[in-house]
């Protein structure tokens, strides 16, 4: 029986947190790649210290004469992010940070195991296990406390760079542990806010003055209440931000970036990959499915779980879990899910339209429960296959 009253905490980092640095990089250096062709194979990690990028990995391309030409750009797309992010402190600034480019051509054993020929369907890029998961907790169809710890650092962000804000600097974190009763979250228990700012003037008090208008403007009032315990700033002061304070490796936030934590995570990372590797198309895709199979009103929450094996194309398994909450039988579910959507990569992308630059918006505040975007971004978070589902089953 699963427990109905409870505490559950999730946490974020906002986009100028080392890591997301990081993630905005190798997302951004992705969408350059798929501009320039969209069958482009990318693999990019960046790691960021002080007044330090790296970014390197494999890319291929179709025509490999290329890859020094587009690799060129690479610097400018380091500083942009870095600029548009905020950060000019005298340890981390776009204009004199030292960016070295590794990035190098695709391994050809690699690329025999997912490329597709005459006798060969597209393979899956690796071996793995990715799962989706949904919940009637949100309008987003997300768990509350990620999708809230989320929209803190959004709403700061909007304010510290449209100028309101001139006391915040680009590093924070966030977290919100949620209170439920009967399975319904119902009490905020605990704000947690770490953020940058610029001086050393600053305390706590004065920065929880700075930043709580915005948080109670985010979560729902009837959530906050006398009991709610916040904690702001606790250390006192944080002026020493980013990757001048901590480095930043890409894929070091993957409960970040998923689910906070309340559903499982296969353990690969997004950023940097394209979406032949299904560490990043198959757990969109998994997202996807569970989301329209809530939305569809099958169940309050759904977990489904995908796997695959290099070089085949087709999933080894599909898995659903409704937690009890299903108004249908999970194995009729994973039936019509299989029925409804090619889950082989190709599949995934062309039903999803993935091969396109639509990466680096995702590499901060989430990458679920989010909009979808006129130009197909976040188009795992259509509920488009709701009436595919309910005939299905």
């Amino acid at each position: 029986m699963a427990r109905s009253n409870y505490t559950f905490t999730s946490e974020s980092v906002s986009e100028g947190h080392p890591d997301k640095i990081c993630d905005r990089i190798s997302d951004a250096v992705l969408d350059a790649f798929l501009a320039e062709e969209p069958q482009a194979r990318v693999a990019a990690e960046t790691f960021a210290t002080t007044n330090r990028v790296v970014i390197g990995g494999e890319i291929g391309l179709s025509d490999p004469s290329k890859l020094a030409q587009m690799k060129e750009g690479v610097d400018g797309i380091v500083r942009d992010c870095i600029k548009d992010i905020g950060y000019e402190q005298d340890q981390f600034h776009w204009n004199t940070v030292e960016v070295t480019n590794l990035l190098h051509e695709q391994s050809a054993h690699i690329a025999q195991g997912v490329d597709a020929s005459e006798d060969k369907d597209e393979g899956a890029g690796d071996q793995g296990i990715m799962f989706g998961y949904a919940t009637t907790e949100t309008p987003e169809l997300m768990p509350a406390p990620i999708q809230y710890s989320h929209a803190i650092l959004r709403r700061l962000a909007e304010v510290r760079k449209d100028g309101t804000e001139k006391d915040l600097r680009p590093d924070a974190k966030s977290q919100i542990s949620l209170r439920y009763e009967n399975g319904k979250p119902v009490e905020i228990t605990s704000i947690v806010l770490s953020t940058q700012h610029t001086s050393e003037d600053q305390d706590s008090n004065y920065i929880r003055g700075v930043v709580e208008p915005y948080i109670r403007e985010v979560l729902p009032a009837e959530w906050i209440t006398a009991n709610t315990e916040w904690w702001i700033n606790p250390t006192g002061t944080f002026v020493i931000g980013g990757p001048d304070g901590d480095a930043g490796l890409t894929g070091r936030k993957i409960i970040v970036d998923t689910y906070g934590g309340a559903a499982p995570h296969g353990g690969g990372a997004f950023s940097g990959k394209d979406p032949t590797k299904v560490d990043r198309s198959a757990a969109y895709a998994a997202r996807y499915l569970a989301k329209n199979v809530v939305a569809a009103g099958m169940a309050e929450r759904c977990t489904l779980q995908l796997s695959y094996a290099i070089g085949v194309a087709k999933p080894l398994s599909i898995y659903v879990d409704t937690h009890q909450t299903g108004q249908v039988a999970d194995a009729a579910i994973e039936k019509a899910v299989s029925e409804c959507m090619d889950l082989t990569p190709q599949g995934i992308r062309t039903h999803l339209q993935m091969n396109r630059p639509i990466f680096a918006r995702t590499a901060a505040y989430g990458h679920f429960g989010r909009a979808p975007e006129a130009d197909g971004g976040f188009s795992w978070e259509k509920t488009d296959l709701v009436d595919a589902l309910k005939k299905a089953v």
